[in-house]
C-alpha cells in the first residue's frame, strides 16, 4: 500500500501520527511530521533511490533512462528546487 502524504480534502502535507511494531506491537502516538525525502511523491522518490543506485551519475541515470543527459539533468535541478523548497518549509 502506497503511504499517503497528500491530504485528500485540501492538498496540505500529511503528518504522520501512530507508529505500530509489528513484532512485539508497541505503539507509538504523537504528531510528527514527515522527512523531507517521503514529501516527494512516488516517482521523485524513485528517482532519488536511482541516483544512489547509480553511485551520483547521472550520466549513468539517462543511459539506463534511455534519455539525454541535459534531460536527466533538468530532472535532477528540478527535484533539487523542489526538495529546497520542502526543507525551507520545514
Amino acid at each position: 500500500m502506497k503511504l499517503p502524504t497528500v491530504c485528500p480534502s485540501c492538498d496540505n502535507t500529511l503528518n504522520v501520527s501512530q507508529m505500530k511494531c509489528p513484532n512485539c506491537k508497541t505503539e507509538i502516538s504523537g504528531d510528527y511530521e514527515l522527512p523531507v525525502l517521503l514529501k516527494l511523491n512516488r516517482e521523485e522518490q524513485e528517482f532519488v533511490l536511482n541516483f544512489f543506485l547509480s553511485s551520483g551519475s547521472i550520466k549513468e541515470m539517462a543511459k539506463q533512462a534511455g534519455l539525454s543527459y541535459p534531460t536527466m539533468r533538468n530532472k535532477m535541478d528540478d527535484l533539487i528546487t523542489k526538495v529546497e523548497q520542502l526543507k525551507t518549509n520545514l
